[in-house]
Parts: C-alpha cells; sequence; structure tokens
C-alpha cells in the first residue's frame, strides 16, 4: 500500500510547456509535513548537494528559513544510482523498508530525485513548516550505509506587537 501511495504522490508538475520544461501547478502541490513543492520561479536560494558512493551527502546539514524555497542541486558524484528523498525521520524510516521489500519500485514525487552516475536533478521544494527534517538515499543498503542529512529549518522573525 505505501509503495502505491509513493508512486501516486502529488506531483506539483504539469506536463511541459512546450519545450520540455515541466510547468509548475500550485494546485497540484500536496503539503507535507516537511513543506510542499514549491515554484521555480521563487526560488530563494540554491544549495547543491552532491552524493558518492561512499554512500555521504555533502552537506550533511542543510539550514534553512521558514517560507523559503529551495532549489537542491544533486549531482551523483558515484558510479552507481543514488537518490535524494526530502523526509521525516518516520516517513524516510518507512520507505526505506518498502524499498528493501520492493528495490525495483517505480515511484515519483516533487520530494524526492533519482540520479544516474555522473547526472543531476533538482528539487524546488518551500520549507514553511519549521522543525528537524530529513533527507536520505532510500535505494537499498545506501540508508542503512548511512547515506542520510539533516534539514534544520527555522521559525521565521515574527515582530513581536506587544513592545
Amino acid at each position: 500500500m505505501l509503495a502505491a501511495l509513493l508512486f501516486a504522490s502529488s506531483v506539483a508538475l504539469a506536463h511541459d510547456d512546450g519545450h520540455g520544461k515541466p510547468v509548475f501547478d500550485a494546485s497540484k502541490a500536496e503539503q507535507k509535513e516537511f513543506g510542499i513543492a514549491g515554484d521555480p520561479t521563487k526560488v530563494h536560494r540554491t544549495i547543491k548537494l552532491v552524493m558518492n558512493d561512499d554512500m555521504r551527502f555533502t552537506p550533511t546539514r542543510i539550514k534553512v528559513k521558514e517560507g523559503e524555497t529551495v532549489k537542491l542541486v544533486v549531482k551523483n558524484k558515484g558510479k552507481i544510482m543514488h537518490e535524494v528523498v526530502l523526509g521525516t525521520t518516520a516517513s524516510l524510516q518507512q520507505h526505506a523498508a518498502t524499498m528493501r521489500k520492493f528495490p525495483d519500485m517505480a515511484h515519483t514525487a516533487p520530494y524526492m530525485a533519482h540520479v544516474k552516475p555522473g547526472g543531476i536533478q533538482e528539487i524546488v521544494w518551500t520549507f514553511n513548516r519549521p522543525g528537524h527534517f530529513d533527507f536520505a538515499c532510500l535505494l537499498p543498503g545506501h540508508f542503512e550505509a548511512g547515506m542520510a542529512g539533516k534539514i534544520e529549518v527555522g521559525e521565521k522573525n515574527r515582530r513581536n506587537y506587544f513592545n
């Protein structure tokens, strides 16, 4: 069932713009505990995320502000397939368990990128909820080998109107 949910996750990108580029459709964006698909035309910052066959990400920690839309440019410098999936600790552990049962499971969502060796993919994500979240490669064996990182989303600066 989780496999079907992962595959059927709302994708916030429409077909394409006639030039092969996906078009963002906010009406299809699904709010997650860790944020929502971001509009590529409203990116605040680009962060490079590198994956290697040593089963590590560089950087391993990312800090963003609540409300910030970030473009993650994910590069696979390894010789084998890797992926990055954003989520909570619990959702990533559950997804990793499903991937161990169904290693060839086809799934796609705006919070994940599958990157071939030498390839580059992008994730545009709006971190609209404060908290501590995670990212990981959930291909069988990769997560278990430590291929994971942390995302810290700091709260927006709030004005105190009582002072």
